[in-house]
């Protein structure tokens, strides 16, 4: 839908609502007739198009999710589980519960009497959680967490792997003095992200030089930050790899600020691959982070024949090129 989006000059609510045919938008024809052009041209379809196959029993999957506002990562979990629920016949029902227990519990014994086929337990940020103990009692999968006893299957994002993938598409343009901004150092993103840099400059021979690795916190003000004491230096970067796109944004300004350029001088990756990454100039170069397919592999398990095997299953994260982390002329 992003690309669309991107592709068609409009905002991805106006995607959804011309795609799914919703009714009283105002949406101009001209802009109706674009976005179905464009999504014709990219193959996308909503989760809407088609009807699901004719059961005798309508399927359920239960979703308890703990913030879905803060981020829009959530978001695109609930979309790709019930894109993938609708395409076998079974509806999803989510519930945000804010991380409360009491409120945990509650929706749990009513989607037991409702006779849910499952429940996908879900965190905004990925972790290790205590699943609640009614969550035993269905057929469980956990989203972007996992138990420390491995009692239920999991998915995760493999940040490991796509930090070290990042760096390697920056030592593949010919970037040697590679800096590093950290996330807030106390969640898992962060940290894995971090060891995939290092795995992946050690791999290749180089030195993780410690005055280029800095701190952030995941907001754009502290890449701003970072980049300044970077470049302010006497070893400078060529290439500044932050830990999330909002902290490249942060990145952009300030060497903009220095009269540096972005994709030339200095060379920039992210990782997220927010809307904004499409937007910038130049266009970042980050990592996509697939909730979307996360979300599709819960309705999967959830649905299929056989007992769920307890697994943690870490995703791949692709890097996305764009015009960021180009060779330095």
């Amino acid at each position: 839908m992003q690309d669309v989006a991107h592709r068609a000059g409009v905002s991805q609510a106006t995607v959804s609502f011309v795609l799914n045919g919703v009714p009283n938008t105002r949406i101009s024809d001209e802009t109706q007739a674009r976005v179905a052009e464009v999504a014709e041209v990219l193959g996308y379809r909503p989760r809407a198009a088609g009807r699901p196959p004719k059961l005798a029993t309508q399927r359920i999957i239960g979703m308890l999710i703990d913030e879905m506002a803060t981020s829009p990562f959530g978001a695109l979990s609930v979309e790709g589980l019930q894109e993938m629920a609708w395409k076998s016949g079974a509806i999803a029902e989510v519930a945000m519960t804010g991380g409360d227990p009491a409120y945990e519990s509650a929706v749990l014994r009513r989607w037991a009497q409702d006779r849910v086929d499952g429940v996908v337990y879900a965190s905004i940020i990925t972790r290790e959680v205590e699943p609640p103990t009614a969550l035993f009692r269905h057929r469980a999968v956990m989203l972007n967490c996992h138990d420390p006893q491995e009692r239920l299957a999991s998915i995760v994002p493999a940040e490991r792997r796509g930090g070290e993938a990042a760096t390697q598409a920056l030592i593949a343009a010919g970037h040697r003095r590679i800096a590093f901004v950290e996330g807030e150092p106390w969640m898992d993103a962060s940290k894995q992200r971090f060891e995939g840099f290092q795995r992946s400059m050690s791999k290749h021979g180089m030195e993780v030089i410690e005055t280029l690795v800095k701190e952030g916190n995941f907001l754009p003000s502290s890449g701003h930050k970072a980049t300044h004491a970077l470049m302010s230096q006497s070893i400078r970067p060529d290439a500044i790899f932050c830990a999330n796109d909002a902290m490249a944004v942060g990145c952009y300004e300030a060497l903009k600020e220095l009269g540096e350029r972005v994709g030339e001088s200095v060379a920039v990756m992210g990782y997220d691959n927010q809307e904004i990454s499409q937007h910038l100039a130049p266009s970042l170069s980050t990592v996509l982070l697939p909730h979307r397919e996360m979300g599709q592999w819960c309705a999967r398990q959830i649905l299929a024949e056989g007992d769920i095997k307890p697994r943690q299953v870490r995703l791949n994260c692709p890097v996305v090129l764009r015009q960021s982390h180009q060779r330095r002329h």
